[in-house]
């Protein structure tokens, strides 16, 4: 065995530098166990060998080995990074939807830098972001993560939202100056016009196409929880954006927009509050994924009464709370697949993994769980032969607990090392 660095947990500072990367180096990690995957149970004491940012190897035979840095985990279980299907880095919970009016793009990029790193810490090695403030800070991002210049996860992103003009997603609640002064130009009427806004996301760098398929919580329209875009308009996006080799995300709260969204073929739901049996075989019929971010629930719940929110928004959160408790058992009891995103950013990046809990109380077991936020959604993204397991030629992201998740998953509440492509995040 050749050892030229040996690392603990609290000493790994070397690794993590901005901007310089571990992957040039044979890193060892000596693991007291490893789940490979959500399906797995745990080996035991084991060897992760890791090269070019890439595993190599997962042995149980832990000392004849060769290595330039080895990093001693021999008291916690080593799993792969988790990833998060809804996340908006570029923003923090605020009431205050003036700011938008006032607040320059600099500054969300430096909040996005901000909260990327703190996501990361929190064991999520993996993002989508859907929906970012201005426009190219997600994009920005997602290079600067990837080169090692800003400590964070892997960030697959929407960019902007295509919405309906006035609807969620689209600027309100301004004067018609300031509303035309600060929106994001992706808005639409007609199947036409929203087919071209998919082309111009996938112009400027978009991963995939977020869309507000209804009126939403937090925006200051009070048309209601039902479907925006007409089936026509829908089909068109989805239609495009297949044609550019894009996914479709659809925010969608009321059941006959949910419905709706999935027959135009869009692949996942984001919230699904009002989610029903009609619905339900709708998205079954076309492969649809939910995604229910519980935890956006809970934070808007918490903020209620304090005059945090204006009393449109108000209103519309004290709508959806009698049923945002039950997302995930109606999405079992219609047999709808379920995958992990929180809409972290309406409540405090950081706190992603508390969803595990909700997930627990809607019927989900800790297997499923955390499956949802490791092998299912690497699948959701196309890149479940790169992320969600822990095997020979995967991206190199780790993250170690005290114990193992498939008796509790709420230990991933308390993350004690993160690994992103091979660069320790501190």
């Amino acid at each position: 065995m050749k050892v030229l660095k040996k690392l603990a947990v609290p000493a790994i500072a070397a690794l993590a530098m901005l901007g310089t990367s571990a992957s040039a180096e044979r890193i060892a990690i000596s693991a007291g166990s490893v789940i490979v995957d959500a399906n797995s149970e745990p080996t035991g004491p084991a060897l992760i060998m890791i090269e070019d940012g890439k595993v190599v190897s997962i042995s149980t035979t832990t000392t004849d080995f060769e290595a330039d840095v080895v990093i001693d985990l021999s008291d916690k279980t080593v799993l792969p990074g988790l990833i998060d299907l809804h996340t908006h880095l570029s923003g923090d919970p605020s009431g205050e939807f003036w700011r938008a009016a006032t607040n320059p793009p600099e500054w969300y990029t430096l909040i996005a830098a901000k909260n990327a790193r703190i996501t990361a810490l929190a064991g999520f090695t993996t993002v989508r972001d859907l929906g970012s403030r201005t426009d190219q800070v997600t994009q920005s991002l997602r290079r600067a993560t990837e080169s090692g210049v800003v400590a964070g996860p892997r960030i697959v992103t929407s960019a902007r939202t295509i919405a309906i003009v006035g609807g969620h997603g689209d600027t309100n609640g301004f004067n018609k100056h300031v509303n035309d002064a600060i929106g994001s130009d992706f808005a639409c009427t007609g199947p036409v016009e929203c087919s071209e806004k998919v082309r111009t996301a996938s112009k400027y760098g978009a991963d995939l196409i977020k869309i507000t398929a209804t009126g939403g919580v937090l925006s200051q329209q009070g048309r209601g929880l039902e479907a925006h875009f007409t089936d026509e308009e829908m089909k068109s996006i989805v239609d495009t954006a297949e044609t550019l080799g894009l996914k479709v995300a659809a925010h969608a709260h009321g059941a006959r927009g949910i419905e709706a969204a999935a027959r135009a073929g869009v692949h996942t739901i984001e919230h699904g509050t009002y989610i029903d049996e009609a619905a339900a075989r709708a998205m079954n019929a076309n492969g649809t994924t939910l995604v229910p971010t519980l935890m956006a629930f809970e934070g808007i719940k918490k903020n209620l009464g304090k005059g945090f929110y204006t009393p449109v928004v108000e209103d519309k959160i004290r709508a959806v709370a009698t049923f945002a408790g039950t997302i995930v058992e109606r999405a079992i009891e219609y047999d709808v697949k379920v995958a992990f995103g929180t809409d972290a950013g309406v409540f405090p990046h950081g706190e992603n993994a508390g969803e595990f809990a909700l997930m627990k109380a809607g019927g989900m077991s800790d297997r499923q769980a955390l499956a949802s936020a490791t092998t299912v959604a690497a699948e959701i993204l196309g890149m479940e032969n790169e992320i969600g397991r822990i095997a020979p030629g995967f991206s190199a992201d780790l993250i170690a607990v005290d114990s193992n998740p498939l008796a509790d998953v709420t230990v991933l509440e308390d993350v004690d090392f993160v690994m992103v492509r091979g660069r320790v995040i501190e």
